[in-house]
């Protein structure tokens, strides 16, 4: 099985627990406006990897990995899933903690080999971090070109399936900081089971410059970085939706 990645981070501090190896796969289907990376687009493309290299490769530095594991992100890594479950299942077999960064955009709960897919890369993650966009799917599609409906019952099968989860938003100012929106985000995930963390991300500006680089139009120009006393009211919004809903429990 090979895989296509756009790069790779050897000690990565912010994408799991403890240091991590970072694989960022190439190609995604959504276009949210404040990609920092919009290199990742495009599916084709990347430089050819196998599940075997990417293990030799961590097992250099193994002692630094005490506490971490391997990351896979992108771009979108489930548009490459049966090469993630490979390089998962090899991992997991040789005691290596394995973390899917992933929006869950690919998922559809109406066709049974999705489903069967899905259900079998998960069966060897240890810790899923899923970006929700938007609560809202009509904000959601203009934000990132996709609804939500498929996103959120990807969190719903992780729930259902007791995988560890981590849910990342990120809050753009003027897009997705509506403290209504926010709540019902809340909401939201306090319906999930198997929920260990929430990460309210501000929006920053600094793949702005790649745009420019790449010659693509970059639509959020003029909205200002979110600043971190406004993520933390923001965060505050979501934990009073989800401490609302499994108060009710």
């Amino acid at each position: 099985m090979t895989g296509y990645i756009h790069s790779r981070e050897s000690f990565g501090a912010v994408d799991g627990p403890g240091i991590r190896y970072v694989l960022f796969m190439q190609g995604c289907p959504m276009r949210c406006k404040y990609c920092h990376n919009p290199d990742t687009w495009n599916i084709s493309g990347g430089s050819p990897v196998t599940p075997a290299e990417i293990i030799d490769e961590y097992s250099k530095n193994l002692p630094f990995y005490k506490n971490g594991g391997i990351t896979v992100t992108g771009g979108e890594p489930l548009l490459q899933l049966e090469f993630v479950t490979e390089l998962f299942t090899l991992a997991r077999s040789q005691g290596i903690h394995t973390c899917l960064d992933t929006s869950g955009a690919t998922f559809n709960p109406n066709s049974a080999d999705s489903i069967k897919k899905h259900y079998a890369l998960l069966n060897q993650c240890d810790l899923v971090m899923l970006d929700i966009k938007h609560i809202d799917s009509d904000k959601h599609k203009a934000l990132t070109g996709m609804d939500n409906s498929n996103i959120l019952a990807f969190a719903r099968h992780i729930s259902d399936m007791k995988i560890p989860v981590w849910i990342r938003h990120v809050v753009v100012p003027g897009i997705s900081d509506n403290p209504q929106d926010l709540t019902k985000l809340g909401e939201f995930i306090g319906t999930l089971s198997s929920l260990k963390a929430l990460d309210v991300l501000p929006y920053h500006t600094m793949g702005v410059n790649k745009y420019k680089e790449l010659g693509i139009p970059y639509s959020l120009e003029n909205v200002k970085p979110l600043s971190e006393e406004a993520a933390i009211v923001a965060k505050k919004h979501i934990l009073d939706g989800l401490r609302l809903v499994r108060s009710k429990v």
